[in-house]
């Protein structure tokens, strides 16, 4: 593991001091770098949609808009409606045995918070975290991802001028930078990115016994349910997936139908897709992969997929641009899980269909792979949807829709096993980073002394009193 650099290790320590000089930041304080933070979204919301745009090669303004800038600001707008009530120390009674002492849960700031942003969402999945992270009272360091240099600077850039350097500070560099950012002794380290990576900055932070909050990925299926209505599934799934041109770490990775459905699931994508993007083939309204490399990567999964056997069936009458990166959506049918497209996390516009011929063949395929980060369910009998969720394993949960458990303030967002650890959004993330310190006040008044040695009759008649009471 590369050591961090010594810039690095000194922006820590001044955020570090400077925490310890304000270690409980007041509502005030933090509303006032929650403004600050509101104040940059809404200045730069132009330079930040068109540095994304730059970054990607085309990635539309009303995309931008609508799934990172729109977010963000709900997001800060109800933290700072919500953040002073969830400062606020819990207080409680103590257990019967121990009255009249009482007890507090007192939320305190972790210290400093580490953020290490994806490019797939450079602005939501960098702010997002951010906000939760001011509102518990932290000072943060933000690592950008190197993919999208134009947005990573200017970000860098206009976070200097609305923060002081001892409160919020954005790092950007290459592999290596990350590398040693996620080997820094922070007191919280989240992560957003894949489950390769993931391993590598769970273990740096384990060295450091640094808490962290892994945000991953993986497969995660649509189930087209028996009582689903199929015109509605067929557009929640396709929209899921083409925004952002399936580069999205909750979009449907893969589509399980009812095998007497297969057709008319196919034939209504199809048509959804050319209502939802007529212009598809112009580029207008459709993101490009981020590089050559992923869009490489995503050509193999898809020709080896067709070489294996599968067929593609296209979604658009556009053709590939390997000049602008614009990759035709398709559906795979006739997969299995010796292909590359069933291991591995698609994260773009390749649709697998499988059938199933019943619901609980199709749970059964769920629950016999890896944990997903989303799961969505089409269905409308409450006895089946009551099957499913309780059947399966997955980090979020939409029903009769994608994409929208991640944007509900009282949800918390996260994986479960290889699709992440621990969540954030709303009073979740407060919670995560903040540490729920437990405090027990003694009364004055207090039978504490009779439990003390040496141990005799006393002793005994309270012990045996206390075990009845429990």
């Amino acid at each position: 593991m590369k050591e961090p650099s010594p810039s690095l290790h000194a922006t820590l320590l001044r955020l570090r001091e400077a925490q310890a000089r304000d270690p409980m930041p007041s509502w005030d304080t933090r509303a006032t770098r929650l403004r600050s933070l509101e104040k940059l979204l809404t200045e730069q919301r132009g330079a930040f949609a068109e540095a994304i745009n730059a970054d990607f090669g085309h990635r539309p303004v009303e995309e931008t808009e609508l799934l990172e800038l729109y977010p963000s600001i709900s997001n800060l707008r109800h933290s700072l409606k919500h953040g002073k009530r969830w400062m606020r120390a819990k207080r409680g009674l103590a257990n019967l045995v121990f009255l009249p002492a009482r007890t507090t849960l007192m939320p305190q700031p972790r210290g400093v918070v580490g953020i290490i942003v994806p490019w797939n969402y450079p602005l939501f999945l960098a702010v997002g975290p951010l906000i939760d992270a001011l509102t518990a009272g932290n000072r943060v360091m933000l690592k950008m991802s190197e993919y999208t240099p134009r947005f990573s600077a200017l970000f860098a850039e206009q976070v200097s001028r609305y923060f002081t350097a001892d409160e919020v500070v954005v790092v950007t560099g290459d592999a290596e930078v990350a590398q040693a950012f996620s080997a820094l002794p922070f007191d919280h380290l989240l992560f957003t990115g894949s489950t390769a990576v993931g391993h590598h900055v769970m273990r740096a932070a384990a060295a450091n016994l640094t808490p962290v909050t892994l945000e991953l990925g993986g497969k995660s299926p649509a189930i087209v349910g028996p009582g689903a209505r199929l015109d509605h599934a067929a557009e929640r799934i396709v929209l899921g997936k083409l925004v952002n041109a399936g580069q999205t770490c909750i979009a449907p990775d893969y589509v399980l139908v009812p095998r007497g459905r297969m057709a008319e699931f196919i034939d209504t994508a199809r048509a959804t897709a050319s209502r939802l993007y007529p212009s598809l083939g112009k580029q207008e309204q459709y993101a490009s992969v981020i590089s050559d490399r992923q869009y490489e990567r995503l050509a193999r999964l898809r020709d080896g997929a067709l070489a294996a056997g599968a067929n593609i069936v296209p979604l658009s009458e556009a053709q590939d641009i390997p000049a602008k990166r614009l990759l035709a959506p398709v559906m795979l049918t006739g997969v299995n899980d010796d292909m590359a497209v069933m291991q591995e996390e698609i994260f773009g516009p390749l649709l697998p269909v499988l059938p199933y011929d019943s619901l609980d063949e199709a749970i059964g395929y769920v629950a016999a792979h890896p944990q997903p980060l989303a799961l969505y369910l089409f269905e409308q009998d409450g006895a089946a949807i009551d099957r499913v969720l309780s059947r399966t394993h997955a980090g979020g949960v939409t029903v009769n829709d994608t994409l929208y458990h991640i944007a509900q303030h009282g949800l918390p967002f996260g994986g479960v096993g290889p699709s992440g650890i621990g969540g954030y959004h709303g009073e979740a993330g407060f919670r995560t980073f903040s540490h729920m310190k437990p405090v027990f006040h003694q009364s004055r008044i207090n039978g504490a002394g009779m439990l003390n040695p040496p141990y005799g009759a006393q002793f005994k008649r309270m012990l045996k009193l206390l075990m009845r009471l429990g």
